[in-house]
């Protein structure tokens, strides 16, 4: 029986070189795709006032959620200045343009990150413990991706999420700031716990015994045992330094101070906790 031929059958070697040769004249005739655009990253100091920001913060929320991650930047820096010189009308919208914040520093993109950390800085500098007043969990939300972001491994983003923690912990109230930070001392992720134990123990270094009181001395020596065990050692340095703020505080008044924290950490920890505790203070 004869053959059909083959109407797909493989080009010649002589058409092959052909093609490819076009081909490679066609790519090389395209342009280079263009570079990303460097961004900027402007302090805080040189932010300037909106010349019209009556008008300016209607779309606000609209510009943030773009889908042009340079728009977003630009927004962010335009909740900053908002922030710094116009927070009055900032305060309404003060809870959406977190949420916003939060998705920008879930992004891949570094820059859209850490222009984003350095509005959460801003934002807490201005309204402090007002930044805390959300019905739609806004300020858990950006915590917690702060704490991660302090965590991970790109340098420039990690320094940026400390700086915003520490502008954190300055303009917030401790007992308040505590109160949140708490769950992180169990968070699965050993550096989300130092972090938060870093935190913790700057919050602690403000407040005095009355403040401890108030969100429970004994909870907080408690919590200061577990973060001794640690399994990282910035934990457990922000752990001691818990400890040193505690005794200071407790003792202050006591002329035996040694034996009055010994009593107290015995009356209130497992022995084992107890004597951690009071070989920490005991070159104090």
């Amino acid at each position: 029986m004869a053959l059909k031929p083959i109407d797909n059958a493989l080009p010649l070697p002589q058409e092959t070189a052909k093609f490819g040769a076009n081909e490679e004249s066609k790519t090389a005739s395209l342009p280079p795709p263009p570079a990303d655009p460097i961004i900027d990253y402007i302090s805080s100091e040189n932010l300037e006032p909106i010349p019209d920001p009556e008008s300016e913060i209607h779309g606000l929320v609209e510009e943030l959620d773009s889908k042009d991650w340079i728009k977003v930047c630009e927004s962010l820096n335009k909740v900053r200045r908002f922030a710094l010189y116009h927070s009055l009308l900032l305060m309404p919208i003060l809870e959406k343009v977190m949420l916003v914040v939060v998705k920008a520093m879930k992004n891949p993109r570094s820059a859209l990150c850490k222009t984003s950390i350095m509005a959460s800085s801003d934002i807490f500098k201005v309204f402090g413990d007002q930044s805390l007043d959300s019905t739609n969990n806004a300020f858990d939300s950006l915590l917690l991706q702060l704490l991660l972001k302090a965590s991970q491994d790109k340098r420039f983003v990690c320094e940026e999420a400390d700086r915003a923690l520490n502008e954190m912990v300055k303009s917030m109230t401790p007992l308040s700031l505590l109160n949140k930070l708490r769950p992180y001392v169990r968070h699965s992720s050993p550096r989300v716990r130092a972090k938060a134990a870093l935190t913790i123990s700057n919050s602690v270094s403000k407040m005095g015994l009355e403040g401890m009181n108030e969100f429970g001395l004994v909870s907080l020596v408690q919590m200061a045992a577990d973060l001794l065990s640690d399994r990282l050692p910035e934990a457990r340095e922000a752990a001691r330094n818990i400890v040193t703020c505690i005794y200071e505080a407790y003792t202050r008044n006591e002329e035996q101070k040694q034996e009055s924290w010994q009593n107290f950490c015995q009356s209130n920890l497992p022995p084992i906790h107890a004597q951690s505790m009071v070989k920490i203070t005991s070159s104090q």
